[in-house]
């Protein structure tokens, strides 16, 4: 996919350009005021900004953060802002767009006030691309715009797995909800040699089969739906999980109650966690054959230390393939780093959902809005 490059905007010294990032990083209370659990995004954003400013440019920079419902402190970009400003001094920092409903509405008098001022727009927010957002597409059409780094690098990295992905193809799908994942698993078949299912979500397609799934998230709508794709012969599904008694609270702070590995049906008054030890091994085997990878979505409650063991065989089993992996998402992408791998993942994804639907329709309304403000020029 031809893109529009910081190169094509032409001299930058001294012109002022918006650059819509993706800053949505996790937060949490300290000593009473709101820090930066994560850095991820922030480190992500820092290539770009730095091109741009030794090209002479002078950038602001916006972002969302969370999904507040108007103005909320607890969703300042303060805590953000303090951090970027100490890594590339001269950047000025926006409040979080989504305070203004505008925003996520794209009404073009909330794109202008955004576009007023700059002289041109660099989008390096990925992870937010499939939004049709005011801060995403319309100023794109209201200024010369272009993809930064991240931008460019996550199109790269995600358009091998589409065009020629080296074979056997293994997807590693994962979450909680069938429903959130149903077009890329459809469009995923088409393309994969085996997609591997883990997460909440692997209890609908048991429960379709006729398992006894005891009280695990299901959607039982789904079920017909989910008979369908196991058709394909390309599915793979748990052989055990990990579950734990109904009433027992679950967390990184609950009680340590001891799961049990269940085999075949979960029993009333359980519901499962994680996948088990067996289906850690076998989906491990399918992953040492394999040549691509693409991975989203966490095995289980990988917050929980009782059921992140799916997660992290998962995690190991990707690094020591040797295949040209991906892992998109935020919690798949978090488990690898907290397992010390990152550096043995071809690619890290910045983008949870804009990744899956890059890769089911090959295309993001971001880009498209680049695209077409450069053939408007």
């Amino acid at each position: 996919m031809k893109l529009p490059t910081i190169e094509d905007l032409g001299d930058l010294a001294g012109r002022r350009v918006l650059v819509r990032a993706d800053l949505n990083v996790p937060l949490q209370l300290q000593r009473s005021e709101m820090v930066v659990a994560d850095d991820f995004r922030i480190r992500s954003a820092l290539p770009t900004i730095e091109l741009l400013q030794r090209r002479g440019a002078r950038v602001t920079v916006c972002s969302h953060l969370g999904r507040p419902k108007g103005v909320d402190p607890r969703y300042s970009m303060a805590p953000v802002a303090r951090i970027l400003e100490e890594r590339v001094p001269g950047v000025s920092v926006l409040e979080n767009v989504r305070f203004d409903p505008r925003e996520v509405a794209n009404d073009p008098s909330f794109a202008r006030e955004l576009a007023d001022g700059h002289d041109a727009f660099v989008l390096d927010a990925f992870g937010s691309a499939h939004r049709a957002h005011a801060s995403v597409v319309g100023v794109a059409t209201l200024l010369p715009s272009a993809a930064g780094v991240t931008v460019l690098d996550e199109v790269e990295h995600l358009s091998r797995l589409l065009e020629s992905p080296a074979r056997p193809y293994v997807a590693i799908i994962g979450g909680a909800k069938v429903s959130d994942k149903l077009g890329l698993l459809r469009s995923l078949l088409g393309r994969v040699d085996q997609v591997l299912i883990g997460g909440a979500m692997a209890f609908s397609f048991l429960y379709a089969e006729g398992h006894q799934v005891g009280d695990s998230l299901v959607e039982p709508e789904l079920a017909e739906a989910c008979r369908e794709l196991r058709a394909t012969g390309r599915i793979a599904l748990p052989v055990d999980v990990v579950a734990l008694e109904s009433t027992e609270p679950v967390g990184p702070e609950a009680s340590r109650a001891e799961p049990a590995v269940v085999q075949g049906d979960v029993p009333d008054g359980f519901r499962g966690l994680d996948i088990g030890p067996a289906t850690i091994e076998r989906y491990a085997e399918a992953l040492r054959g394999a040549r691509s990878i693409f991975w989203n979505g966490p095995m289980g409650v990988f917050e929980d230390p009782r059921f992140r063991a799916g997660t992290d065989g998962v995690a190991r089993a990707v690094a020591a393939s040797g295949a040209y992996s991906v892992v998109g998402g935020g919690d798949s992408a978090r488990a690898v780093r907290e397992a010390g791998l990152a550096d043995r993942i071809s690619h890290l994804s910045t983008g949870g959902g804009a990744s899956l639907e890059f890769l089911e329709r090959g295309d993001l309304p971001g880009l498209a809005a680049l695209r077409a403000s450069w053939e408007q020029r």
